[in-house]
């Protein structure tokens, strides 16, 4: 009896808290609090399936069931190659992929912080030997693969089939994909900035840290030049005031010590012991570092400077 009259009171003193309206209206709002942290743990953790609509093939199953990998977890994809993505400011990777069959195509989008840093992890991966095409702001197919950058992406389709059908629907794939991705079809306006004149073509880079092996020197565009026997390459570095690259260029002057010398014009040649002679000169916002050339060849180094700082 004792026992019934304590359950019954405890049962009334609940249902008088449950539904005093204050207390109601504090749990409603703590329980969407909860869900809305739920969610956002799962997309932090890239638990949602495809963000990007990927387009339909013809005759082929899209599966979307991969996880949206960000920087956390790309190991999980790529493994040990994450690393080289995450220098360029990866964000994140959409990944699907199409059956026929046993015929598959896989494509992964990866998305990085600019057009700059997706061009960037896009030029280590490609070679001038590949047969190159007009994908987003360029593209190349070798052997099963197709990939190409445009805004912010970099795209890689691959299928191992040697079917001349399911080739030919990779490259539609890759068509259909690069006109949906947002962003123009333009390489950076860094790599324009090169001079055509011994320029070896689409080996231009983009190095996102440490240029030269040098911790402060970053963000630079690369470019390889062949003149007779003579192989050199060409820094572009480009930041947003001329006081940041003034201040980057002198802390290399004075990294290197004192075997620099002054060539006019604010020009400098260098002994740089991890790189040799570099010739260095800057002006406004760009600064340009030359490697490869001796020290005699000051006239070829100041060539291609007087064109770049024109």
């Amino acid at each position: 009896m004792i026992e019934f009259k304590r359950k019954h009171v405890m049962n009334i003193v609940f249902n008088h808290v449950w539904f005093h309206p204050t207390i109601k209206i504090n749990y409603i709002r703590m329980k969407k609090i909860l869900l809305l942290a739920f969610a956002l743990t799962l997309i932090s953790t890239g638990s949602f399936t495809q963000s990007i609509d990927f387009p339909m093939l013809d005759g082929f199953k899209k599966e979307t069931n991969y996880p949206v990998y960000t920087p956390d977890n790309l190991w999980d994809f790529i493994n040990g190659a994450a690393d080289n993505y995450l220098a360029y400011d990866f964000v994140d990777l959409h990944v699907a992929e199409y059956k026929k069959g046993k015929n598959v195509i896989k494509i992964e989008a990866y998305r990085h912080s600019s057009p700059t840093t997706a061009f960037g992890i896009y030029s280590t991966e490609r070679s001038p030997s590949f047969r190159f095409v007009n994908l987003g702001a360029q593209g190349y197919i070798s052997e099963g693969i197709i990939n190409f950058f445009k805004g912010n992406y970099y795209v890689k389709i691959r299928t191992y089939s040697k079917k001349e059908n399911v080739l030919r629907a990779a490259e539609t794939l890759a068509t259909r994909t690069a006109l949906m991705l947002k962003g123009d079809n333009e390489m950076p306006q860094g790599v324009t900035m090169f001079p055509s004149d011994g320029k070896r073509i689409n080996e231009e880079t983009y190095i996102n840290k440490s240029v030269l092996g040098h911790s402060f020197l970053n963000k630079a565009f690369r470019a390889d030049y062949e003149i007779g026997t003579d192989r050199f390459s060409i820094f572009l570095f480009r930041d947003e005031t001329p006081e940041k690259v003034r201040e980057m260029a002198e802390t290399y002057l004075a990294v290197t010590g004192i075997d620099q010398v002054d060539t006019g014009d604010g020009r400098f040649m260098v002994k740089d012991g991890y790189n040799g002679t570099i010739f260095l000169a800057w002006k406004d916002s760009l600064m340009v570092l030359i490697s490869g050339l001796a020290k005699d060849q000051a006239d070829v180094a100041d060539k291609y400077i007087s064109e770049i700082l024109k």
